[in-house]
């Protein structure tokens, strides 16, 4: 389990290498709801997403062998990697799957990093990372199911309830479980969490219903972000405290969300970043008229003329 005070030193340690990401205070009816919200720009995160500051809590809390560093992502985690490691003078390679959207190959490959696509996910490609880092000895940092990993995404919610202590429920997007995992870790039973996954890559309510994780088959419009088939073990066993609920949402909602975001607010996000917000917009969670919510859009690594 990733303590409070492990997400208060790796705030120490990453500072100066994240942005602090800005909040919007709105009516939930600006997007046809009820109440108020408040969302956490997270998409505007060096990379475009949070990954950054669990790749940082992880480069700088641990020696690096002359090899660098070493990961396999959908995309994202190996933006934040390839990124902190520029930032830090590290070697970076990174493994993602042949599905992998070019925007996001195109980035790894101006972050500096030497770029491997294989395997037709993101399962494929983290089991050919791992056979590069026993040849190379490179230091491997996983996606989600690594204590400094899940410290470093907790900050993020360090940093929204300095910004909204009012909040009563935080909704969360699920791939592995790092972020939930880091951001469940912060708020310790305090603040209700609520993670939200497609309905096509139900990795945290799957274990969930099974008691532990399970494989489960991944796909969708959210899979480069949201595709990990198992949970992490460190997530899984955080959500089983302190996350109240998990539930699952179409895709058809997910692009609601997406062009939501546009048309109001005028913020570009993912499909894996809108998914959080999706829950509200599809009524998989309905809050209470009195209740203080807020929406972690956590990606923004999309192609803005999918968005018109």
């Amino acid at each position: 389990m990733v303590c409070r005070e492990e997400v208060e030193a790796a705030a120490r340690r990453i500072s100066g290498y994240v942005r602090e990401t800005p909040i919007i205070r709105l009516r939930g009816e600006e997007l046809g709801l009820h109440g108020w919200l408040v969302l956490k720009l997270e998409q505007l995160q060096h990379t475009g997403s949070f990954k950054v500051r669990g790749a940082f809590n992880a480069i700088l809390s641990q020696p690096i062998p002359a090899a660098g560093v070493i990961a396999a992502s959908g995309g994202n985690h190996g933006a934040g990697v390839a990124y902190a490691a520029r930032r830090l003078n590290v070697p970076a390679e990174i493994f993602v799957p042949e599905s992998s959207p070019a925007v996001k190959v195109a980035r790894l490959r101006g972050y500096g990093a030497t770029v491997r696509q294989i395997g037709a996910n993101f399962a494929e490609a983290q089991a050919a990372c791992r056979e590069r880092a026993a040849e190379t000895g490179a230091l491997n940092i996983h996606a989600y199911d690594q204590a400094e990993v899940l410290a470093g995404q907790g900050t993020l919610a360090r940093e929204l309830e300095a910004q909204a202590p009012e909040l009563d429920t935080v909704l969360v997007a699920v791939g592995g479980g790092g972020l939930i995992g880091g951001i469940a870790s912060w708020y310790d039973g305090r603040t209700r969490i609520v993670g939200v996954e497609p309905e096509a890559a139900s990795t945290l309510w799957s274990a969930v219903q099974a008691g532990q994780p399970v494989d489960v088959e991944v796909g969708g419009i959210a899979a480069d972000a949201l595709g990990a088939r198992r949970a992490g073990q460190l997530g899984f066993a955080v959500a089983q405290r302190h996350v109240d609920d998990v539930v699952l949402v179409p895709d058809e909602a997910i692009l609601r969300a997406q062009q939501a975001l546009w048309d109001e607010l005028r913020l570009i996000a993912e499909p894996g970043g809108a998914t959080a917000l999706a829950a509200l917009l599809a009524g998989a969670y309905t809050p209470r008229p009195d209740e203080r919510v807020g929406v972690i859009i956590c990606g923004g690594n999309t192609e803005p003329g999918k968005l018109a």
